[in-house]
């Protein structure tokens, strides 16, 4: 039997495999390129990209949880110039695509990433809905169906490469969001971005991080990625990356199973930072022993 084909299509752009990283949990890919061979992966997306230097949020921003992880960084990053500069020159020495994550605390900010990315070296952009609103009162952008629909298309009228459109799970129906995100014009959606919670250091009487709250990630909010995969899969015909304690190759395929064309690792790079090459070495071992050859195949693929 022929090896397996790992590749796959996400908005026009072809893939070597579905393994990318979670933007937030790998840089630009150099705090790992002594464990990693980028070259292997489908995609590197990178951390967070802002219109000028965000200094991020006061420390502790992060705390050990049962099963995960919470984290309130506040997406400290130097802002799109420096990206530019420093970081696409160092990823396009590799042979995987590049997927600039872009945050704004208002829609002329995410317009402004896209318009400054709009003629550089990268293959598509995700647009992270989960920042607060400055102007409506710090609420996330992608907890509003009307917000979600509007700065998609805001930011969409800029965008030369596809848009992802990354969405929160705070929301009561998360196939409404990803309607009205298809409905502005994504051409892929990416979920779950990270869960909302606290943890309180009993001897000190206070809130473990200094923001008080933060965004819950690892294997703990699985099976609530998987089930919003799942049911946003059924509700809108566009590609999806899964993620959302993705930590081995088994996790993955469930995904995959699920709905998902892609899936990104992001805590799990943490507690093995081989993670994502080991899941591709699994996907190939998966579907020699179930005799797939394309893994087209298994996307969607839940028998119910």
């Amino acid at each position: 039997m022929k090896k397996s084909s790992l590749e796959v299509n996400i908005a026009g752009i072809n893939l070597k495999n579905p393994v990318m990283t979670a933007s937030g949990t790998f840089g630009s890919g150099r705090e790992y390129g002594e464990f990693v061979d980028l070259n292997k992966l489908g995609a590197v997306v990178v951390k967070g990209v802002s219109p000028t230097p965000w200094k991020g949020n006061p420390t502790p921003r992060v705390a050990e949880t049962h099963g995960g992880m919470l984290n309130s960084v506040g997406l400290q990053n130097p802002g799109v110039d420096a990206f530019i500069k420093n970081d696409i020159p160092f990823l396009r020495q590799y042979d995987t695509k590049i997927i600039v994550n872009v945050v704004g605390k208002t829609i002329e900010e995410y317009c402004q990433v896209a318009e400054r990315l709009a003629t550089e070296d990268i293959d598509m952009l995700e647009l992270n809905i989960s920042c607060p609103n400055v102007k409506e009162g710090g609420v996330a952008f992608g907890t509003d169906r009307n917000k979600v629909e509007e700065v998609t298309k805001a930011v969409k009228k800029y965008a030369k490469q596809p848009l992802i459109v990354k969405l929160s799970p705070n929301v009561t129906d998360i196939a409404e969001m990803a309607k009205a995100a298809v409905e502005g014009g994504a051409d892929a959606l990416s979920l779950i971005n990270t869960l909302t919670g606290m943890a309180i250091d009993i001897h000190r009487k206070r809130p473990v991080l200094a923001n008080v709250i933060g965004g819950l990630s690892g294997p703990a909010i699985k099976p609530i990625a998987l089930r919003m995969v799942y049911q946003v899969a059924q509700a809108v015909d566009v590609p999806i990356i899964g993620m959302g304690g993705i930590m081995t190759g088994e996790d993955a395929i469930e995904f995959m199973l699920a709905g998902a064309t892609g899936i990104a690792v992001g805590t799990g790079n943490f507690i093995n930072p081989m993670a994502t090459v080991e899941i591709i070495e699994y996907m190939e071992k998966y579907l020699t022993d179930h005799n797939i050859e394309d893994i087209n195949e298994i996307i969607n693929g839940l028998i119910i």
